[in-house]
């Protein structure tokens, strides 16, 4: 049985971060870019995010005991087989953990652009991801 109490406080952590990066998100490019501290908070702030999607997967697999993911992604794809995401939900959280990688052990290879069009384009994949857990938990 999952701890609702344990998705609830890592649902809020995310939505606590959505709301910080609304905030980013309202910068032009320009302003965006001159300030390095808005590049290295969204790069940390959409990194932990993305970590607690897989925090919340991780939990529901392992309190349901539906296997061990061998890599981060078998956590979405163990998920999308129980009914919880489409296919096409799968590949997009998929791409969401590959940049949170490239954070990680790329950072130098992240640019300001790139950032910027996520924060334009992909805060609602957030979103997304926690109204299936919901739907499906609560």
């Amino acid at each position: 049985m999952v701890n609702k109490d344990v998705l609830r406080k890592k649902a809020q952590y995310i939505e606590a971060n959505l709301d910080k990066l609304s905030y980013l998100r309202k910068l032009t490019l320009q302003e965006f870019s001159e300030d390095f501290r808005n590049i290295e908070t969204t790069k940390h702030l959409l990194q932990v995010s993305i970590e607690a999607m897989l925090d919340i997967a991780n939990h529901i697999i392992a309190r349901n005991r539906w296997g061990t993911p061998a890599k981060s992604a078998d956590s979405i794809r163990i998920l999308r087989g129980k009914g919880y995401f489409s296919q096409k939900e799968e590949e997009m959280f998929g791409k969401m953990i590959k940049f949170r990688n490239r954070v990680v052990h790329l950072y130098h290879d992240v640019n300001d652009k790139e950032l910027y069009k996520i924060l334009q384009e992909n805060l609602q994949d957030f979103s997304l991801f926690l109204k299936a857990i919901a739907k499906n938990n609560f």
